[in-house]
C-alpha cells in the first residue's frame, strides 16, 4: 500500500520547480495534494492534471505566503476537503546581489516569503494538527544556510532562520503529536538551479564531490521520508541532500 494513501498534504509554492516535484511525488503515493500558487495558476493546474493522470487526487489553491489571511483561507479551504496531515513549506524566492547593493525592499521581500511565509503556514496548520495529535511539517531550507555564497546574504539568512525555526518549533509541538523537520537541498537540476547562469553553475558543480546537480526527485525523496511514518522518531532534524557539497 502507498505510504500516503488518504493522507492530506499541502505543498506551498507547488506550481513549478521543486515544489511541483514534491507535490507529484506525494500524489503518486496516494496523498490528496494541495498545490498552492501565487501567480502560476495554469502551471499549478498542470501539476494537478499529472497527479490525476496517475490516479491521484488534489486541489489547486491560490495563496500568498506573505499574507497571513491568504494562508489561513487556503488552509481552511483545503481542510474542507481533507484533514491536513502534512505541510511542506517550499515557497521561496532568491535575488542574488551583494548586500551593499540590495535594497531594503528586496531584503524584506525575501524574508517575508521565505521565513515569514513559513511562519504563517506553520501557524495556520498547527491548531488542527495539535487538536488531532497528528501531523508532520517539513520545511525546505538550502545549503546557502550552511555554506557562504557571495550575493546571497538575504537568502542565506532567511534559509538559516528556517533551520532555527524548525528546531525550536519541533521542541514546542512534538508532545502534541506533531513532528517538524527540514530538508536542505543543494544545487538541483530543477527550479532555481535551471535559471542559474551557466558559467556560475559550472563553478558550483566543481565544488560537488558527486560531480553533478541533484534531481528534484532526490530532494523530494527526503521530504517524503520525513513526512512518513518511517520517520516517526525523527524530530527537529535537517537532512542535507547536496551530493557532498557541504562536506
Amino acid at each position: 500500500m502507498s505510504r500516503f494513501a488518504g493522507v492530506g498534504v499541502l505543498v506551498t509554492g507547488a506550481s513549478r520547480g521543486l515544489g511541483s516535484v514534491i507535490a507529484e511525488a506525494f500524489g503518486s503515493e496516494g496523498a490528496h495534494v494541495g498545490i498552492t500558487y501565487r501567480f502560476h495558476g495554469s502551471e499549478a493546474q498542470a501539476v494537478l492534471d499529472r497527479i490525476r493522470e496517475r490516479g491521484g487526487s488534489g486541489t489547486c489553491l491560490e495563496m500568498d505566503v506573505r499574507d497571513a489571511d491568504s494562508v489561513r483561507a487556503a488552509v481552511a479551504a483545503f481542510e474542507e476537503e481533507r484533514p491536513m496531515d502534512v505541510l511542506v513549506n517550499n515557497a521561496g524566492v532568491v535575488q542574488d546581489q551583494p548586500l551593499m547593493m540590495l535594497s531594503p525592499d528586496a531584503w524584506q521581500k525575501i524574508m517575508d516569503t521565505n521565513l515569514t511565509g513559513t511562519y504563517h503556514a506553520c501557524r495556520a496548520v498547527l491548531p488542527a494538527m495539535m487538536a488531532r495529535r497528528r501531523g508532520a511539517i517539513v520545511n525546505v531550507s538550502s545549503v546557502s544556510a550552511l555554506r557562504a555564497v557571495p550575493g546571497q546574504a538575504a537568502y542565506a539568512a532567511s534559509k538559516a532562520g528556517i533551520l532555527a525555526l524548525t528546531r525550536t518549533l519541533a521542541k514546542e509541538v512534538c508532545d502534541h503529536g506533531v513532528r517538524v523537520n527540514a530538508v536542505i537541498p543543494g544545487l538541483l537540476s530543477t527550479g532555481m538551479g535551471v535559471r542559474m547562469d551557466r558559467r556560475m553553475a559550472e563553478r558550483h558543480r566543481a565544488d560537488i564531490p558527486m560531480g553533478r546537480f541533484g534531481s528534484g526527485e532526490e530532494a523530494a525523496g527526503a521530504v517524503l521520508f520525513l513526512a512518513s511514518d518511517d520517520a516517526a522518531y525523527v524530530v527537529g532534524e535537517s537532512i542535507i541532500v547536496d551530493g557532498g557539497m557541504t562536506l
